[in-house]
């Protein structure tokens, strides 16, 4: 729970020190613009806060890495719901707007994320989880999406070396099979969801790689 937490709060962190003009570039999420990504981040902090106090007395039948279901379809922005977060991130008309509401229910997500037993059994999506493998599963979503938000913000800061290290571990228990030593975590996050196309050298690196790539996560 420690490292959802730094890895939460540096994510947040670097929502908080962008200048207005940032929330109009475009996000690592396809068809999302900053603006859009940061009012995901909001409907996760109320998942988060939604799911650790809904209890559950069954078994769970998930843990942090199965808790990720596999997509064959990369996303296009054109879903439904993310349509719908695109409109309502445009509602708030204003980046302040969205970056209060981020730390309000951002700041409560994180309180809760510490006061809670990890031991016990929660419910989300029809599956049950402990607490902890589910605030566990939340690094790599944390993770991935401060990598989404400086994709087109290379003066930004990366997500901290240890959330990448366990995102990158998550990923790969998820693929089957580590990535190549000569790929950087950053890299392999990167690559292993379809965030970033492989270079010549990476592909030669992963042909004997056992997973089709990329991993689209949901």
């Amino acid at each position: 729970m420690d490292l959802f937490s730094r890895s939460w709060t540096a994510l947040r962190t670097a929502v908080t020190e962008l200048p207005d003009h940032d929330f109009a570039m475009p996000s690592g999420c396809t068809g999302w613009l900053v603006r859009d990504l940061v009012c995901h981040l909001i409907i996760d902090a109320q998942d988060v806060l939604i799911t650790l106090v809904t209890p559950a007395d069954s078994a769970p039948t998930r843990n942090a890495v199965t808790y990720w279901n596999i997509s064959d379809t990369p996303p296009t922005g054109a879903d439904p719901l993310d349509a719908l977060i695109v409109r309502l991130a445009a509602a708030y008309q204003e980046p302040g707007l969205l970056k209060f509401h981020l730390d309000d229910v951002g700041s409560a997500a994180g309180r809760a994320a510490t006061l809670v037993d990890p031991t016990i059994h929660v419910s989300t999506c029809d599956q049950v989880l402990t607490a902890g493998d589910y605030l566990s599963a939340y690094v790599l979503e944390w993770t991935l999406h401060h990598l989404d938000l400086i994709a087109h913000l290379p003066e930004l800061a990366d997500p901290p070396a240890e959330s990448l290290a366990r995102s990158r571990d998550m990923l790969e228990q998820i693929a089957g099979s580590p990535f190549p030593a000569t790929m950087s975590d950053k890299d392999a996050l990167l690559v292993g969801t379809g965030r970033r196309i492989p270079t010549d050298a990476e592909k030669l690196a992963m042909t004997d790689f056992p997973t089709t790539l990329p991993l689209i996560l949901g």
